[in-house]
């Protein structure tokens, strides 16, 4: 039996002269699914009124099967074109069999069983150009819209659900499905793309971080006054904007801890709760700042890629955090107009994933021409590999590590290396520099991220607030304020110091270390892994910390930041670690990071595709257990 219920719809309102009434969809509940319907009809589906009797409907809607491009009408044929929706879109379901509009075919007097459970009205499709699928039909006028399922961000992972518009902008996704205090994403049928040379991304569903502008949405950068002083932004940004017209759909943003500022939950996260990293026993920091795009890829299977900012790890952590692909790409290979700022010398967009095989198109679409892409190339890569820093192979995640340095090297034909950084170093450092390599980087980081973002993020942002609320400042997160009320007792000519440190560091990296082959395919002179996450080190949000500071020191991590080179996570496995919470064991991910010379992006997309391909890596799940498949 179908049963269609109204979930929430605007009712009808008594207004002034004047005034305006803006429908903003509606929802339904189908078969125990929740919709959200478009407000935007996609066209005519029908001509003239349908009369609703014995069909699922409410408010002058039913839902509708529209199947145009194809040939083979017959019922046997249908039958095995629904079986497939079936296994490859989570929108459709068979309770959208009760009209079936078809190109070419003429009203039918008789039902036709489609599904062993639905008898179908058949009815000739007005406009052939509609895409296939679900769609909702307003019974009087024969226009159809769109069907988004309606999905429940049950590990807070979002700070806004949104719908775009036909002329490109964004509204807010006007949709609540039951849940606990928690925002409700929707998305559009599957079935609706078609992945073309100009639109390879059409129906991948993105999510991006609050930081980047989405035309009509107002951001957040993390922190509440931010987005209650400031309205709506007037364009997407460019990184952004590159993958709409690639034909991506944007889904909805997603919360970073304050103005990209790394923070630990719980007691760092205060203007706005810390997102639940999955793995494990639910209760694990998902690191930061991209921290809703790591909760969000690796708990949801209906989001495909998320886009993430990496300043100093804010892609690369989250990723590790929670076992899944991801890449802090060379610098300026994007622009980031539209982007609230860290640091301009760092600040880096790139991308967080389960399946590397969309890795190399979502690069090609946001970084355009400043990539290479080696897809259907054959692969020469380098014949030096390097590993640095890997736990004793006696380890649960030493071995893990190990065991893929020696299926790498197999795959490559290639003895894996050791690497001493710090030796490499005192060998070969600018003659200039006296310090090892510690002491040398150890204000470089902090210097460039608060003595960079207060003059372009704080100043503005405390003037226009001061300005609006008589002369008081806003609130700042704890991590926030610490590391600006550093910068702020240091002396400003750092900042130069800093600049000069991370332009020699970088380019001693790419000329003693990791340089480029003078052969395009090739790229990189070398690969260089070293361990992300290693599981021994479970991160509980239900204890207390130490306050917050800056960020000093030396870490790997931080290679690839003053080398602008790329730097990407792979997904390894998982081990068992007791949890505090749960009072069992509980698996936590194993990633390592693979860094190629400057430039040579496209290579480790492709070496990531090939190890997929050759079984070495393997696509996560999301949930608790990553359940490498």
């Amino acid at each position: 039996m179908k049963i269609i219920t109204i979930l929430s719809l605007l009712a009808p309102v008594v207004v002034q002269a004047g005034a305006r009434l803006t429908c903003t969809g509606a929802s339904f509940e189908l078969n125990g699914t929740y919709y959200y319907v478009s407000p935007y009809s996609q066209g005519k589906a029908h001509n003239g009124p349908l009369s609703a009797e014995g069909l699922p409907h409410a408010f002058g809607l039913t839902p509708v099967t529209i199947v145009s491009g194809q040939t083979d009408l017959s019922a046997t044929a249908l039958e095995q074109l629904f079986q497939s929706w079936a296994a490859k879109d989570d929108v459709w379901q068979p309770a959208f069999l009760s009209t079936v509009l078809l190109s070419g075919q003429e009203k039918s007097n008789e039902k036709v069983a489609y599904h062993p459970e639905i008898e179908s009205m058949v009815l000739s499709l007005a406009a052939c150009s509609l895409p296939p699928g679900p769609y909702f039909l307003d019974v009087f006028s024969g226009n159809v819209f769109q069907a988004f399922r309606l999905y429940d961000d049950f590990n807070g992972a979002f700070t806004t659900s949104v719908l775009q518009t036909p002329n490109d902008t964004f509204q807010v996704l006007s949709a609540q499905i039951p849940n606990s205090a928690s925002l409700t994403i929707g998305v559009p049928s599957r079935l609706y793309f078609t992945p073309t040379d100009e639109k390879p991304l059409a129906g991948v569903r993105f999510a991006v971080k609050d930081l980047f502008s989405l035309a009509g949405i107002k951001k957040s950068n993390g922190n509440r006054a931010w987005w209650n002083l400031y309205p709506s932004a007037n364009q997407t940004a460019i990184a952004i904007q590159n993958l709409i017209d690639a034909g991506a759909i944007i889904i909805g943003t997603q919360k970073l801890s304050q103005f990209a500022n790394g923070a630990v939950p719980t007691a760092d996260w205060v203007d706005y709760h810390a997102p639940f990293n999955p793995r494990g026993d639910g209760y694990n920091d998902p690191s930061s700042s991209s921290a809703g795009a790591s909760a969000s890829i690796a708990s949801y299977s209906w989001l495909d890629i998320v886009v993430g900012s990496d300043t100093g790890g804010s892609v690369r952590w989250p990723a590790a955090a929670v076992g899944v692909y991801s890449n802090r790409p060379s610098r300026g290979l994007v622009s980031l107009e539209g982007a609230m700022p860290m640091s301009p010398t760092l600040d880096t967009a790139g991308f967080l994933l389960r399946d590397p095989a969309l890795w190399d198109v979502a690069n090609s679409a946001m970084f355009k021409s400043n990539y290479t892409s080696l897809v259907g190339k054959m692969a020469k890569y380098p014949t030096e590999v390097y590993a640095m820093g890997f736990p004793n192979e006696t380890t649960p995640a030493g071995r893990i590590l190990h065991e893929f340095s020696y299926r790498l090297g197999k795959f490559l034909n290639v003895n894996v290396k050791e690497f001493d950084l710090f030796e490499a170093w005192n060998d070969s450092r600018p003659a200039e520099i006296v310090d090892d390599i510690e002491i040398f980087t150890n204000l470089t980081y902090s210097v460039l991220i608060s003595k960079e973002q207060i003059p372009l993020v704080r100043e503005p942002f405390f003037t226009d607030y001061a300005a609006a609320h008589e002369k008081r400042r806003p609130f700042l997160d704890p991590t926030t304020k610490a590391r600006w009320d550093w910068s702020d007792s240091v002396p400003d000519s750092w900042l130069g110091d800093a600049r000069r440190n991370k332009t020699l560091f970088g380019d001693w990296w790419n000329t003693k270390i990791q340089t480029r082959s003078e052969d395009e395919i090739q790229c990189t002179s070398n690969f260089i892994l070293y361990p992300g996450a290693v599981g021994d080190a479970p991160s509980p949000r239900n204890t207390y910390l130490k306050s917050p500071g800056p960020p000093l020191g030396w870490f790997t991590g931080l290679i690839s930041c003053f080398a602008e080179s790329p730097d990407s996570t792979f997904p390894l496995g998982e081990i068992l670690v007791p949890s505090t919470i749960t009072g069992q064991n509980e698996t936590l991910p194993v990633t390592v990071n693979v860094m190629a010379a400057k430039g040579c992006d496209g290579v480790l997309a492709k070496l990531a595709a090939d190890l997929l391909a050759a079984g070495v890596l393997k696509v996560p799940t999301t949930g608790s257990s990553m359940a490498m498949t």
